[in-house]
């Protein structure tokens, strides 16, 4: 599985304009709404601040993968975005987010959300990989960047 299977270009968002949370989170929605990927936006949200209640999805170093199962969800879906200001996401290291990688899943898709959760950490975990992204000036950047990455990882 490639982040590419489920990331389309038109996911992708080169500067997300949320000052908080919530307002990342929903702006990521909204793009995923907008597509026709998500037919449910408010319950996409809500679904995301249910799993954030649990505990930040701010795995630190800039990142956040925020995730969610989602009733009437057909396939596996994500948006990607930037926050060139950074916002406080309650991150593990307490530092701002930059980068929000958003990841919703079919209710019955557990394997397959857990395989896209690893592939997704794996490629931000590479410190060279999140400053290379620094340097795409917009979205079509940010994804042939993202497409790169992916193709390198096993």
């Amino acid at each position: 599985m490639r982040v590419v299977d489920f990331l389309p270009r038109e996911h992708c968002v080169a500067s997300l304009r949320g000052q908080g949370k919530e307002d990342i989170l929903r702006e990521l929605v909204e793009t995923l709404t907008r597509s026709g990927a998500v037919k449910d936006g408010p319950g996409a949200l809500k679904a995301l601040m249910d799993r954030e209640s649990l505990g930040s999805t701010g795995i630190g170093d800039g990142v956040a993968i925020p995730h969610a199962k989602l009733a009437g969800a057909e396939t596996l879906m994500a948006a990607f975005g930037r926050s060139v200001a950074g916002v406080d996401y309650h991150a593990v290291d307490d530092k701002p987010v930059t980068w929000v990688f958003l990841l919703i899943a079919p209710e019955g898709a557990t394997g397959q959300h857990l395989r896209a959760l690893a592939r997704i950490s794996r490629m931000f975990k590479s410190e060279e990989f999140r400053r290379t992204l620094e340097g795409a000036s917009n979205a079509e950047e940010l994804y042939a960047m993202l497409q790169k990455e992916d193709a390198a990882l096993p």
